[in-house]
């Protein structure tokens, strides 16, 4: 992997940081997933998962790591897998279709991660479902931030790729 694309890397992970620490105090509500979308869209699966994996871990750094942590890079890799693919299928995807995938990715989040409970107890469809409100703001806020950040990432992106790929 060349220097320029290991920095982007950084560069993106480090707004998703700092995205996830400025709104940690509304629940769910952070722009990590809807960075780890766009990006991944315009830069492929590979890259998303890379972006997923340091993203999840650096945040959990600040906001504390255990078993959830393992889920969240299962969850958000898996965001970054499936968005990197549309964007290959798809790659003249219009913003709002993309923001509805984000709400519906929002859902996928929080089913992927609540799947740690098994780990501990057995009362996952409890946990699940008394988790849904918060999975509605993930979704409420994926729209928000892809519609916010997307006209700026993508020129970021597609900036980079001609300079890079061309």
């Amino acid at each position: 992997m060349k220097t320029k694309k290991i920095t982007l890397l950084a560069v993106l992970m480090a707004l998703c940081v700092v995205g996830r620490l400025v709104f940690v105090y509304i629940p769910n509500v952070q722009p990590v997933s809807a960075i780890i979308i766009i990006s991944s869209f315009f830069m492929g699966p590979v890259f998303g998962i890379i972006l997923a994996t340091g993203s999840a871990i650096l945040t959990n750094l600040f906001l504390g790591t255990g078993i959830w942590t393992v889920f969240q890079i299962l969850a958000w890799a898996f965001i970054g897998i499936v968005s990197g693919l549309l964007g290959k299928a798809f790659p003249n995807m219009k913003i709002i279709v993309i923001a509805i995938f984000g709400a519906l990715f929002g859902y996928l989040y929080g089913l992927i991660v609540s799947l740690n409970i098994l780990v501990v107890t057995d009362y996952f469809w409890a946990y699940y479902l008394a988790g849904l409100p918060f999975d509605t703001y993930h979704a409420i806020g994926n729209v928000a931030f892809i519609l916010l950040l997307y006209p700026f990432l993508k020129k970021l992106l597609l900036d980079y790729k001609k300079q890079n790929y061309d």
